[in-house]
């Protein structure tokens, strides 16, 4: 049994040294931040301590068996301070009395030590102490399991990348003490062999825990490469090959004289010539090749798992009413890890504006989010742009120039995956970096490209159904109008038989008196419905003229002034080209609405001025305010009203009135602060090349 204590001696040295170094690692280059350094250290301390005694002394020691004890109590400890890191400990109140149960029971080994010291006089009562002993080692086992589990299982995906290498570590050593003592108990001794390779078990143990202690250990992850798998693949065929080939060699030992050994020699050589013609050849090396990445590798992705997860993300808004550009982009970012993103959509304009934000941290993301040329250039060669690759100055299809400013500086802006329905692009979706930062490789990029089209195809339903309903909504507005239109008609025919009747009783005092109050009944609803009718009417384009921006909002500020309180905070002369009467009635609809918004002794302010390119009308209140939800999806959409009983057509002919002369018209809404309408129109000598570049791309499409 020499051999055996010399490997006992190593074994144990050996995880004396590794465990003491892993001490000093995580005391110099450990996380500072983290509360269960400390524990982590006296814990690696104390087991290279335990480590040195069993390598100093014999099994059974009784200073062996109190340091075992230390060491397991340092490393219940610990598990405990785990839990510390996201606050569990205090919110989970079953982790304190489970931790202590298992503290106590290992506590109990002091008096089991105690009795085989003074009152083991027997082998019977020997083998009951050490039974019990093991008995007790299996319970603080199972328990610590029970409770690694709960702490990784019950963790946050972020504490889940910092703990993984402890956790992984610490089920190692116990599920090597639970085994150990678990045959101790069957057997009623331990296997010498055994016993010597608990000092390598400790080992192991303290470099995956030591490493889990570093600040890059969440981006740690043991994944050899294909190269390096298929040449150990190989050098263990050879291996197995030439081991076949020596055991029959050997084998041929029972043969004897000559025969023997002409055998033996024959065999070598014949082994020799066939590994040289064999084992070279590229079929073999092909084969190996494709047999370890097909058994020893994954995809990275579990293609059934991600399907069915991508099917209910679109096809459920749970309890947050999300819409489903919100649940698109959600559905894109859980594939590759994302923890938020946004959507991007082509505008009237254009170029991208956002349509949907999820969870994507505030900032400075521009109105206009892309120009239109970038979405021609993913339209034409359906490129998902690698960020990383664009800040790199890698170019593939002249993206390069084309990407905005915000996506190159904002570092959290990952990969962009252009939404393609039917060859054209529905929309441009930005993902964030994962938590775990990696490249994006052939497989991402096939994934995305995928799960982008069938998201595409989902928007442009909804959008077609949004259409659908929007006819439909006019086609109700226009059933209304026929009222109105009977209305006119009543009116018409009363005139008339007012008319034809005049003929016949004009010269009767009567008469004429009860025709003028027929008259002034008939002209009072006549023009009130005028007035109803005018608010919604369109002035004809060809009204357009040259006038002063600021005089035309002073007069619509005097006008509204008399039922509220509307301040002109600035009116500089700006003179601009466009129709007065269609910017009178969306100056009107703008005022209106922030009237509506606003409390009763809360002033509308109004600004005039000029930014050398437009001028520019702003009517600013503060009002309740609009969310960012309806900003998106609701303001500009008729018969889409966040007031109570209105119509929801104010805005947006308010809208369609500004474009047809040329102008854009740019909101701001915050919430309990209120809002800012920006009404932008081109001033004249912009007016004159405005007009010339529609009619030549009239010309161009004629």
């Amino acid at each position: 049994m020499g051999w055996m204590a010399s490997l006992s001696y190593v074994a144990y040295t050996l995880g004396a040294i590794v465990c003491a170094l892993a001490a000093i690692w995580i005391a110099r280059k450990g996380d500072q931040a983290r509360s269960d350094r400390t524990p982590a250290i006296v814990a690696l301390a104390l087991t290279a301590n335990w480590c040195f005694a069993a390598a100093s002394f014999e099994p059974g020691k009784p200073i062996v068996e109190l340091t075992e004890i230390a060491r397991n109590l340092a490393w219940l400890f610990t598990l405990f301070r785990l839990f510390a890191n996201d606050g569990r400990d205090e919110t989970l109140r079953v982790v304190r009395p489970a931790v202590a149960a298992l503290a106590f029971v290992e506590v109990l080994q002091f008096a089991l030590l105690l009795l085989a010291y003074r009152y083991a006089v027997t082998g019977e009562i020997a083998e009951l102490i050490f039974e019990t002993a093991a008995l007790f080692r299996v319970m603080v086992a199972v328990g610590a399991l029970v409770l690694l589990h709960n702490l990784y299982v019950g963790a946050a995906a972020s504490s889940r990348l910092i703990l993984r290498w402890n956790v992984a570590a610490l089920a190692g050593l116990w599920a090597f003490d639970l085994n150990y003592f678990t045959i101790g108990y069957i057997v009623g001794s331990v296997p010498a062999e055994l016993a010597a390779l608990r000092g390598i078990a400790a080992a192991v143990v303290a470099v995956p825990f030591a490493l889990g202690y570093t600040g890059t250990s969440s981006k740690l992850e043991f994944r050899p490469s294909r190269a390096a798998t298929f040449r150990f693949l190989s050098l263990l065929v050879i291996g197995a090959y030439f081991g076949l080939m020596l055991a029959l060699a050997r084998s041929l030992d029972m043969l004897t004289g000559d025969l023997a050994r002409m055998t033996q020699v024959g065999l070598i050589i014949a082994a020799g010539a066939l590994a040289l013609i064999w084992l070279p050849s590229n079929r073999l090396r092909g084969w190996l090749r494709v047999t370890a990445i097909k058994h020893l590798f994954k995809h990275r992705y579990d293609y059934r798992n991600e399907w069915i997860r991508f099917t209910r993300t679109i096809g459920s808004t749970g309890f947050d009413n999300t819409t489903l550009q919100e649940r698109a982009v959600k559905a894109l970012a859980d594939i590759t890890d994302s923890p938020s993103g946004i959507l991007l959509v082509p505008d009237d304009d254009s170029g991208f504006e956002i349509a949907a934000n999820w969870r994507w941290p505030d900032s400075d993301i521009p109105a206009r989010a892309a120009p239109a040329a970038l979405g021609y250039v993913l339209e034409r060669s359906e490129l998902i742009v690698d960020l990383d690759e664009v800040r790199e100055g890698i170019d593939h299809h002249g993206e390069q120039a084309l990407v905005p400013d915000w996506m190159r500086e904002d570092r959290r802006a990952w990969a962009a995956v252009p939404l393609l329905h039917f060859d054209r692009l529905i929309g441009l979706a930005v993902l964030a970096r994962p938590v775990v930062a990696r490249k994006l490789d052939w497989e991402d990029f096939d994934l995305l490209a995928v799960v982008g089209r069938q998201l595409a195809s989902y928007l442009a339903e909804q959008a077609g159904q949004a259409a659908l309903l929007e006819a439909g909504r006019f086609d109700e507005f226009n059933r209304r109008m026929a009222f109105v239109m009977h209305d006119i008609k009543n009116l018409s025919s009363q005139m008339s038989l007012l008319l034809r009747n005049a003929e016949k009783h004009a010269d009767k005092p009567e008469f004429r008196k009860d025709m003028l109050v027929t008259l002034r009944n008939s002209t009072d609803k006549l023009d009130s419905l005028l007035a109803r009718l005018g608010r919604y009417g369109t002035p004809e384009s060809e009204k357009s003229s040259q006038f002063d921006l600021a005089e035309a909002a002073q007069k619509v500020a005097d006008r509204l002034d008399k039922t509220h309180p509307v301040t002109m905070l600035r009116a500089e002369p700006v003179k601009v080209e466009g129709n007065r009467e269609a910017l009178d009635q969306a100056l009107v609809h703008l005022v209106q609405n922030a009237v509506d918004a606003s409390e009763a002794d809360s002033a509308v302010m109004i600004e005039a001025y000029s930014d050398g390119v437009s001028g520019k009308v702003t009517v600013i209140d503060n009002g309740c305010g609009m969310s960012p939800q309806f900003l998106r999806n609701g303001l500009f959409k008729p018969f889409v009203s966040s007031k109570t009983g209105g119509f929801g057509i104010g805005a947006f002919e308010a809208r369609e009135l500004i474009r047809s002369m040329g102008g854009r018209l740019d909101v701001q809404s915050r919430e309990g602060l209120g809002s800012r309408f920006t009404v932008s129109l081109p001033l004249k000598a912009a007016a004159s090349i405005i007009g010339r570049g529609r009619t030549n791309r009239q010309n161009e499409v004629a």
